[in-house]
């Protein structure tokens, strides 16, 4: 069942201290248990999950655009630890407390590193991007992977120029036909499939350059060491994703670093299990950070 893919039910943007502002989404009470989305790569703000069961579950579910995406304002050369700065000054302008984390795909890396910063008390990864550029991948990525981290690494100029191609109707060109038949129905579903591609708009309204530095950043090495997080961390994953970008081993090694790691690989599930399985990821993730 694909669950809860609705319209936003609160919109609007936080000005930073430098500026900048940050449009963000929410769904749930106001005076629910907030759960920040990092969303996936190339989607916006807009793409929420679990909209039938926020409620009943007092979620207060706060999606955040990265900046240069979607309502969001560009910062060029932003880091890892930068959006998790600005993720803290945003909990702080919105007077946020007790917040846990979500990160789906490419938002993955985004939601550890404010777990890393002591943003967040605990994180959902649902069928996260690992950190690709750890040695422990090199012979495994797909080839085609394994030449954009190298480039990536020897050089992230051209990397982010080369990003810089991609257009929302390239990604869903590009994203459809390497998804495994459980996901592909998921995301040709007419009214997922309008949402989504919406998200994909959003996300490119501004151009390609906040999703190009995004997928540097998610190539790159990250800036934190998974060991030193003390935070409960759920990895979610299905056994029929067919990623090239998320995790070659179903978030297996990344388990072993991190300290209060739980993994679950649904052998029925493919990438697409944060709208597939929305009540069991956000009943675990509440479940973890309950007191914390």
């Amino acid at each position: 069942m694909i669950r809860g893919v609705v319209e936003p039910a609160r919109l609007g943007q936080v000005v930073l201290p430098d500026g900048r502002r940050l449009g963000w989404a929410e769904w749930g009470p106001e005076d629910g248990v907030p759960v920040l989305l990092c969303p996936g790569g190339a989607t916006s703000r807009s793409m929420g999950f679990g909209g039938d069961v926020v409620g009943q579950l007092g979620v207060r579910l706060v999606s955040v655009d990265r900046p240069g995406l979607g309502a969001s304002d560009p910062s060029p050369g932003r880091t890892l630890d930068a959006f998790a700065r600005d993720i803290g000054r945003f909990v702080e302008a919105r007077r946020l407390s007790g917040v846990a984390a979500v990160g789906f795909s490419a938002g993955a890396p985004f939601a550890l590193a404010c777990a890393a910063a002591g943003v967040v008390r605990g994180v959902a990864v649902v069928a996260g991007t690992d950190e690709l550029a750890n040695p422990v991948f090199a012979e495994v990525l797909a080839p085609d992977v394994r030449r954009l981290v190298e480039t990536v690494a020897s050089d992230p100029e051209r990397a982010e120029v080369f990003f810089s191609g991609f257009s929302a109707e390239a990604m869903w060109s590009f994203v459809i036909p390497t998804l495994a038949d459980v996901d592909r129905a998921v995301y040709t579903d007419p009214v997922f499939e309008r949402v989504y591609r919406r998200a994909m708009d959003e996300a490119f309204s501004q151009g390609p350059a906040g999703y190009a530095r995004d997928t540097v950043l998610t190539m790159s090495p990250w800036p934190f060491d998974p060991g030193t997080l003390r935070v409960p961390v759920d990895l979610w994953y299905g056994a029929r994703d067919t990623s090239t970008v998320h995790s070659p081993d179903f978030g297996a090694s990344l388990a072993g670093r991190l300290p209060a790691a739980e993994r679950r690989v649904l052998p029925e599930a493919g990438g697409s299990l944060l709208w597939t399985h929305a009540e069991e990821i956000l009943r675990s993730l509440l479940e973890r950070t309950r007191g914390r």
